[in-house]
């Protein structure tokens, strides 16, 4: 990962990281400095277990997509949140150690689909803001174009089975939940 100093702090939500083409996309952009991601253990045990109920027969290619993770981005973990957990209310208390994450990494934001868990009422006071991944990416391509445009250019070229046209792939991010990105995407899609 590029270790660039002004890039803002997320915590990334189970939800956001189940989502094969959405979890590629987030992690390429974190990857590529764009901003500095973090997660805690229960956050990505939640994940693989909602993959390996969902696909039980990937356990072993799951296991090493876990694996590849930590082993690519180790300062994203965050641990020492939990006495903050049972002081927190939010709507759904097994969302508690999400915001407790964000607010010892000092994040910005959390990044999840869930967004009526983390309702605005309660993360203003924190200074976090919740916000969907569609959202999210269209907001970072928007403040870093170029560097967003040669992340998913390498990311469509890498795909082979299939393989992606520009116009195809601005199809597929619409298709898998990021209309938003897309957008951004077909007006820059000469340049993928």
């Amino acid at each position: 990962m590029k270790h660039i100093a002004d890039r803002f702090v997320v915590v990334l939500d189970a939800n956001v990281l189940y989502p094969f083409r959405m979890r590629d996309i987030l992690l390429r952009f974190y990857h590529a400095g764009l901003f500095r991601g973090r997660w805690t253990e229960e956050i990505l045990r939640e994940w693989i277990s909602n993959l390996l109920t969902a696909k039980p027969e990937l356990q072993r290619s799951i296991e090493s997509q876990l694996s590849a993770i930590k082993r690519a981005f180790p300062e994203a973990l965050v641990t020492g949140y939990e006495p903050t957990v049972p002081g927190l209310e939010m709507p759904d208390p097994d969302d508690r150690h999400v915001l407790a994450a964000a607010i010892k990494c000092g994040a910005q934001h959390i990044v999840t689909q869930n967004l009526s868990d983390f309702p605005s009422a309660i993360l203003d006071e924190f200074g976090i803001e919740a916000i969907d991944a569609d959202e999210f990416l269209y907001r970072t391509f928007e403040l870093y174009p170029a560097e967003a445009v040669e992340v998913l250019k390498a990311l469509r070229q890498s795909y082979k089975n299939p393989p992606y046209s520009p116009s195809e792939f601005v199809m597929d991010l619409t298709a898998k939940g990021l209309p938003k990105l897309a957008s951004q995407v077909r007006a820059m899609r000469a340049f993928l």
